[in-house]
């Protein structure tokens, strides 16, 4: 994909192809990931996969524009996404504010805000003033504490309706695509059938019109725990032992570094 994707062709993809998303945090990952890839979500999971925390709200606006840098120089012909950490939107100034932070101090193609309804006013007026939205709904990780943990949505009939009322707040809100993260396949199915612009599913099924993971889940080198919704293409963190061990060994055995190795 050589050519940049914009807003316009990732909303024409609707009923046309699926949307492929993945995070990087960084420009050496970014850079391997852009050639197979619409988007690269610069995730505030990076507290929990590159900072080692428990969740994701102590990220601060200032890692995420350090690592939203980083992955834009690295990935320059890709559709960059920057996630709003937790606390930088509460209300409708201070979510301005800081996107416009996003869009001065970065190369990124849009914000991406978690919330249904609820936050419908606040994305609302972010594209009002210019800011591109990508908006999340179902499961959210920076509601986690207050929701006792990571629960699955759409189990009942009351969520269902909410999460489709979420979804078409955000739409006519003016974001031009969403993610719907942690929600029973029939109702993510559902939920994008709802809606005009494109549905990006983690943990949501097949019945979306893309999917997104975190890149160390998907590479196998975060091992702390393993989601269901993920997919191991590679067990990277064995290969990272092992490619470690073999150096270590080569240095003790003393057959690293040889004559070609030396200047």
């Amino acid at each position: 994909m050589n050519k940049k994707i914009t807003i316009s062709s990732i909303k024409k993809t609707k009923g046309i192809r699926p949307l492929v998303m993945i995070t990087a945090y960084d420009a050496l990952f970014a850079k391997l990931l852009e050639d197979d890839s619409d988007m690269i979500l610069v995730g505030d999971s990076l507290n929990m996969s590159f900072a080692g925390k428990n969740d994701t709200l102590s990220t601060t606006m200032d890692q995420m524009l350090y690592h939203t840098n980083a992955v834009c120089r690295g990935a320059k012909n890709s559709f960059v996404i920057c996630d709003m950490p937790f606390g930088s939107y509460t209300n409708k100034d201070d979510a301005l504010k800081n996107a416009i932070r996003v869009f001065q101090e970065t190369p990124a193609d849009c914000v991406k805000i978690e919330g249904g309804s609820d936050k419908a006013e606040i994305v609302k007026h972010l594209t009002n003033n210019g800011i591109a939205v990508c908006g999340h709904i179902g499961l959210l990780p920076q509601s986690v504490r207050s929701e006792g943990g990571y629960k699955v949505k759409g189990k009942t009939n009351k969520e269902q309706l909410q999460l489709i009322e979420d979804a078409r707040a955000i739409e006519e809100a003016g974001a031009f695509c969403m993610v719907i993260e942690g929600v029973k396949a029939d109702v993510a199915t559902e939920v994008t059938n709802c809606v005009e612009i494109p549905v990006i599913g983690i943990g949501a099924g097949a019945g979306v019109d893309g999917q997104v993971l975190v890149f160390s889940d998907m590479l196998g080198l975060f091992e702390e725990f393993t989601p269901k919704f993920v997919k191991k293409y590679m067990d990277g963190a064995s290969l990272v032992r092992d490619a470690v061990k073999n150096y270590s060994y080569e240095i003790a055995s003393k057959e690293f570094p040889k004559e070609e190795h030396t200047y």
